[in-house]
């Protein structure tokens, strides 16, 4: 068993995505929504965030993957709701949800793609952006919270398809 430390708890949580929640629900007033949760990491935050939202949306799922274990491989490998429920993209403006930015590769493919399919707009939500790290050119336009260079786990967030149960995010050692 790994020694986990708890970085932010439960009720943190629960308060910044409900904070996020507002500021989403403000940006998309009146617009047409689709959320694109990125698959595994990001269903405890999509599911968290949506019920935060009170706007009208769709959600989307698609998996993207560039980790084994704590490292990146440097290769993303993208797949899942390809035709996105027959949505013409042209008419929604686009949320892609993840659990971490971190070297922001596999959002900066995911931005592409979804702007190449002809979204009026393509942002990120992330519950963790770690910016020590990046590798690649892009920010998020909403998050939790910005973390230092350390494995976390919990909401979501994996070591090895462990931890993903935690309610809280914890910071991993081995």
């Amino acid at each position: 068993m790994n020694n986990i430390s708890v970085l932010y708890s439960e009720e943190e949580l629960a308060l910044s995505v409900k904070k996020l929640g507002a500021e989403i629900t403000e940006e998309y007033k009146g617009k047409k929504l689709l959320v694109v949760c990125v698959l595994k990491g990001a269903f405890v935050f999509t599911a968290d965030l949506v019920r935060s939202i009170d706007n009208d949306m769709q959600i989307a799922f698609i998996t993207a993957k560039s980790y084994v274990g704590t490292s990146s491989t440097g290769n993303v490998s993208i797949s899942g709701d390809h035709d996105f429920m027959g949505l013409d993209l042209r008419e929604w403006d686009v949320l892609l949800v993840e659990d971490i930015l971190d070297t922001g590769r596999t959002l900066c493919e995911l931005k592409k793609k979804f702007a190449s399919m002809g979204a009026p707009s393509v942002k990120i939500a992330v519950m963790l952006d770690k910016p020590s790290r990046r590798v690649a050119d892009i920010t998020p336009d909403f998050k939790c919270y910005e973390i230092e260079d350390k494995f976390v786990v919990g909401c979501g967030l994996d070591y090895d398809e462990r931890y993903r149960n935690l309610p809280f995010i914890g910071i991993i050692s081995e």
